[in-house]
């Protein structure tokens, strides 16, 4: 792992992408990295494109800016692929990974973009698991696959005994998120 690692988020509002972003450093945190988490705010409404970015290091990080060249991007919504230009600074040695149903349309929508590109469908795994559309769950399971920020592991053992403390009162939400981020380690490939 090169010493900082950066990965940038792309979401529409209500789909958890910041809390996505979050949670992920959180889990690097308790890992012994540091880390930052934080969204770009403006006049986001329910549905409207997002922004949220991770700095995630063995070393203390002195940089406090917008990322503006990621070593890795997740789209939490493909839809965002017609709409936003998603690998703008995306290092070739990096990776996107991509919220679809369609995993073979991918490529033809990221401007050229020659890294790798990873798939999940994010939409059928937290439907199944959660009752719900939650996409945010299965993309926190798949970028820490892809970047290998922290072991699967040790990022299954940090999520449980978060989501242990955060719903106490709602094991239904544990199972199912922790439901979500398994099968989003297994499921996501590359294409």
């Amino acid at each position: 792992m090169s010493s900082v690692v950066e990965i940038r988020w792309h979401g529409r509002g209500g789909q958890g992408a910041k809390t996505a972003a979050l949670l992920l450093a959180d889990a690097a945190f308790n890992t012994g990295k540091y880390v930052q988490g934080f969204p770009e705010y403006g006049p986001e409404r329910m549905g409207a494109p997002i922004t949220a970015y991770n700095r995630i290091s063995d070393e203390r990080i002195t940089i406090h800016s917008n990322i503006y060249e990621p070593d890795y991007v997740v789209v939490v919504d493909d839809s965002l692929l017609d709409a936003v230009d998603v690998t703008a600074g995306l290092k070739n040695e990096g990776a996107i990974i991509v919220n679809t149903q369609k995993p073979d349309e991918i490529r033809a929508k990221l401007n050229g973009y020659k890294g790798k590109v990873y798939a999940v469908d994010a939409r059928e795994i937290s439907v199944s698991t959660l009752g719900r559309y939650f996409p945010n769950t299965p993309m926190l399971g798949a970028i820490v696959k892809v970047s290998e920020i922290m072991t699967t592991s040790d990022f299954i053992k940090d999520m449980q005994e978060s989501f242990q403390h955060k719903f106490a009162s709602k094991p239904q939400v544990i199972e199912g998120n922790m439901a979500a981020l398994k099968r989003s380690v297994n499921e996501v490939t590359e294409v």
